[in-house]
């Protein structure tokens, strides 16, 4: 997995598989799904991130994994 951020654009990423980008939804505003040839999740993007998300909640990511 790999999580972008783009300030310019105010937006963050992330793709969660290398596979191509068939297909895109948007969910909700701003919330946009990409999707590959067999109709799996390939990546998140969240536009207007900064209005969304706390500051210093950007500034770091925490993975948990059981």
């Amino acid at each position: 997995m790999k999580v972008t951020i783009d300030p310019e654009a105010d937006a963050l990423y992330m793709r969660l598989s290398d596979k191509r980008i068939k297909d895109t939804e948007e969910v909700k505003p701003g919330i946009i799904l990409d999707y590959d040839d067999k109709n799996n999740l390939v990546g998140i993007e969240i536009l207007h991130v900064s209005k969304r998300v706390p500051a210093a909640t950007l500034k770091s990511v925490l993975i948990e994994s059981a």
